[in-house]
C-alpha cells in the first residue's frame, strides 16, 4: 500500500497556497509562479542552500530562512518579495561579483549569464565592495572543455549533476572560504583524468560560463538544464 502523503496549507506573500509535506518552501512558490532567485539550486539535483540568494522571511522566526532547504509546515506564513530581503540579495549578489573576476562587459557570457540577468531583475547596477581581483589559472588541458576558476561562483552545480546524474564523481571542492576551489579529481588537471567521461553535463549546468566548450561563444552552447529532472528520475527507476 501507497504511503499517504499530508497536505499541508500556507501562505506566501498574503496567497493560500497547499502543499505536500515533503515539498521546500521554493517548489511550492514555483507551482504557484511565485519569483524566488536562485543560483546554486537546479531541478533535479540536490538542494545545497549555497547561495543564500532564496533567502525568505517567516513569522516568527527571527532567522530569514533558505527556501531551497526549508520544508513546509501548517500555517507558515512566508515573504519572499520585502525591501530588506531585496537588500539582502543585491548584497550577495555583489559580494559573489567582487570576489572572483566578473567583469561582464569583457566577458565571453555577457548576456548569457545567470547572475548577470539575477543583477539586472534585481536592479544591480554598482558594486559597493572593493574587488579582490584573484590571480587565478584557467584549465585548458581537456580538448572539449575549459575551466575558467575566474567565473566560477562555487554553486556546486557541476559537482552535484556529476555525482548525481553521471555518477563519475570528477569534481568536488577543495579549501575554505575565498580560498575554496572546484577541483577536478584530486586537484589535477581537467585533461588528465581517468574519470571524466566528457558528457558535458557539468558544462551544460554552470550559470556563469566558468565551465565552457573551447572553440565555442557561450550563445552557441546548446545548455539544457531543464533535462536534469528527467534524468534524474530515469536514473532512480533504474536504480529500483
Amino acid at each position: 500500500m501507497p504511503t499517504s502523503v499530508k497536505v499541508k496549507t500556507l501562505r506566501i506573500d498574503g496567497r493560500d497556497v497547499s502543499a505536500r509535506e515533503d515539498q521546500t518552501i521554493l517548489e511550492v512558490a514555483r507551482e504557484n509562479d511565485i519569483w524566488i532567485p536562485t543560483l546554486c539550486h537546479l531541478d533535479g539535483l540536490s538542494p545545497v542552500g549555497a547561495c543564500r540568494l532564496c533567502l525568505v522571511e517567516i513569522k516568527g522566526s527571527t532567522k530569514l530562512l533558505p527556501a531551497c532547504v526549508t520544508a513546509v509546515e501548517e500555517g507558515m506564513e512566508v515573504s519572499t518579495q520585502t525591501e530588506g530581503l531585496e537588500s539582502y540579495r543585491r548584497m550577495i549578489l555583489e559580494l559573489l561579483f567582487s570576489e572572483r573576476n566578473h567583469v561582464c562587459s569583457i566577458c565571453k557570457s555577457n548576456g548569457h549569464c545567470e547572475m548577470q540577468t539575477l543583477a539586472q531583475r534585481l536592479g544591480l547596477t554598482h558594486i559597493h565592495f572593493p574587488y579582490r581581483y584573484p590571480s587565478l589559472p584557467v584549465d585548458l588541458s581537456h580538448e572539449l572543455f575549459g575551466m575558467d576558476h575566474n567565473r566560477c561562483i562555487l554553486c556546486t552545480r557541476c559537482v552535484r549533476v556529476c555525482a548525481e546524474i553521471e555518477g563519475a564523481h570528477v569534481w568536488d571542492v577543495m579549501g575554505r572560504g575565498v580560498d575554496a576551489r572546484i577541483i577536478c579529481d584530486l586537484n589535477q588537471p581537467w585533461g588528465t583524468s581517468e574519470t571524466c567521461t566528457s558528457c558535458g553535463k557539468c558544462v551544460h549546468v554552470c550559470p556563469t560560463g566558468a565551465l565552457f566548450e573551447r572553440g565555442r561563444s557561450a550563445s552557441e552552447m546548446d545548455k539544457r538544464p531543464e533535462f536534469l529532472p528527467y534524468l534524474t528520475l530515469m536514473r532512480r527507476a533504474g536504480g529500483e
